[in-house]
């Protein structure tokens, strides 16, 4: 539209040109044209604003040779597909997901078997003979033996209750002797007594590091569709710079050829000419440099997200979703849905438990084991189900210290300072965290304002340059009113980029502070 326009004025301006006499800034008339030059004049201009249109419908057939621009929702999709930043997030997920299925297992029954079979053993060993003096003998013996346990961890009080079922066998081949030792079965606990219970602190730990870890895989995918929107704008706001500057080249060609035409009539000083070449230099190298720091930041990206860097057009996204957020129920959800919210509470708790591992681990130490159940002995295998006897233990071993010189003391402070220390730092990261969603969400609606504005002032930039520039064509303002008039399209151009940048990564950075989608008002669900 912008180059339609453009033409358009042109043909326009210069037809009210020819068709009154051109007055110089003295307000005298200007050198006329003779009768036959007015006679020719329309005609060249008309064929002029055929040229133009021919070579306007001619340009879309010239853009189907470019590659196919990509658009923002098309990078963000294939980086979270394929970047290494998306794999190792899904990589992070998994390692969580399966450290918590091993928690899930400390509190399910475990069946185990173990056993040493063969057993067997040939050498000289010292062998005590029944006066009690120690003789050295050469023995061929086989001490093998099988267990099956059943275990059951008990999560309230950090006891293993168990049942088991062993079988001996012991074999002297030189004496020729061989028995049988059969426990069918035995029931047992282990209570310790007094001390720090892993089992109870780990359900209250584990269920929030799993929600964490699954509340930050969907955070560390809205922080890469965050990056990579920075990234995408970088490139695209450098092919934005070459594709205008590659604009003014084509311009200032064509304002060069008119000015030395119009230099060989005497109607345009050497000065402006000069000018005007400098114009057409200064363009070429804006293209040079536009085009230099498009490649370094297209490399940039592609080190990213893993997207091919040769030959990559970005395509000008549309105006980010204009959502009006209020601060609080941008708060609301980020409290409800963030996982930092839950990394509050699992520093409190891990602050919790260090104090009472302090505890736990120093003073009076005990731990009860007993068990009962029925065993034989006989040199028969079936033999040993005969005539079982019963079994029964219990033991109880403890430790208690009586002099430490204060280590007790001095270990259970440590670790309350420390739980003091992580409330206050918990206190102060919730306060800033509360913060930065509201200061973000009332961001919002402030740079969607922005956006609309440099939109607008981008058109009216366009527009006026194209009068600019059919006004210069027929010589009613001058060379300097032009260039300033270029430099302010650049500028409004480059502006509504950054704007459109800032809202978009606006956008997906209240997306990853709350873990919610205002536009489908649903919450961002990890897969």
């Amino acid at each position: 539209m912008p180059q339609l326009f453009s033409v358009l004025a042109a043909w326009v301006v210069e037809t009210q040109y020819f068709a009154s006499p051109v007055r110089t800034a003295g307000n005298t008339p200007a050198r006329t044209t003779s009768p036959k030059q007015h006679q020719h004049a329309p005609r060249r201009e008309v064929s002029r604003l055929y040229i133009g249109l021919l070579l306007l419908l001619t340009t879309p057939a010239l853009a189907q040779n470019q590659p196919p621009a990509v658009s923002l929702a098309q990078v963000i999709e294939l980086a979270l597909s394929q970047s290494a930043v998306a794999q190792q997030a899904a990589t992070s997920r998994d390692q969580s997901y399966w450290q918590w299925r091993g928690y899930q297992a400390n509190y399910r029954p475990q069946l185990g078997l173990q056993g040493t079979l063969p057993g067997f053993s040939r050498a000289v060993t010292p062998v005590v003979q029944p006066d009690g003096t120690t003789d050295f003998r050469a023995v061929r013996i086989n001490n093998s033996n099988l267990a099956l346990t059943l275990t059951q961890n008990i999560g309230r009080t950090g006891g293993q209750v168990f049942v088991a079922s062993e079988l001996q066998r012991f074999d002297d081949f030189n004496g020729g002797l061989k028995r049988y030792n059969n426990q069918p079965v035995a029931i047992g606990l282990t209570q310790p007594l007094g001390s720090f219970n892993n089992l109870k602190w780990a359900r209250r730990l584990e269920p929030l590091r799993y929600q964490e870890s699954q509340r930050l895989y969907v955070e560390e995918r809205e922080t890469i569709a965050q990056r990579v929107t920075e990234l995408y704008f970088d490139v695209l706001q450098q092919q934005v710079n070459a594709e205008v500057a590659s604009q003014n080249v084509q311009a200032n060609e064509e304002l060069l050829r008119i000015g030395q035409e119009r230099y060989q009539l005497g109607r345009l000083s050497q000065s402006d000419v000069l000018r005007l070449e400098l114009n057409l230099l200064n363009a070429r190298q804006a293209v040079a440099q536009g085009q230099l720091d498009a490649q370094n930041a297209a490399v940039e990206l592609q080190m990213y997200t893993g997207l091919p860097a040769e030959q990559l057009r970005l395509a000008v996204p549309e105006a980010a979703p204009r959502l009006a957020v209020p601060a609080g129920r941008a708060l609301a959800e980020a409290q409800q849905h963030r996982s930092v919210v839950l990394a509050f509470r699992r520093r409190l708790l891990e602050a919790e438990r260090t104090v009472a591992l302090a505890r736990g681990s120093t003073g009076f130490q005990a731990t009860l084991a007993a068990n009962l159940g029925y065993v034989n002995q006989a040199s028969n295998l079936w033999d040993t189900y005969a005539a079982l006897q019963n079994q029964q233990q219990v033991r109880l071993t403890f430790a208690l210290p009586l002099v430490d010189w204060g280590r007790q003391k001095s270990i259970i402070k440590t670790a309350e300072l420390t739980r003091r220390q992580v409330q206050t730092d918990v206190a102060q990261e919730e306060a800033s965290f509360a913060l930065s969603v509201e200061v973000q969400a009332a961001q919002l609606s402030t740079l969607a304002g922005q956006l609309a504005l440099t939109a607008r002032a981008d058109t009216l930039a366009q527009q006026r340059y194209a009068i600019a520039q059919a006004t210069y064509k027929v010589g009613r303002i001058s060379l300097t009113d032009l260039t300033i008039a270029s430099a302010e399209k650049d500028q409004a151009r480059r502006t509504y980029i950054l704007a459109l940048r800032a809202a978009w990564v606006a956008h997906y950075r209240l997306r990853a502070l709350t873990l919610y989608d205002f536009e489908r008002q649903q919450p961002l669900a990890a897969q």
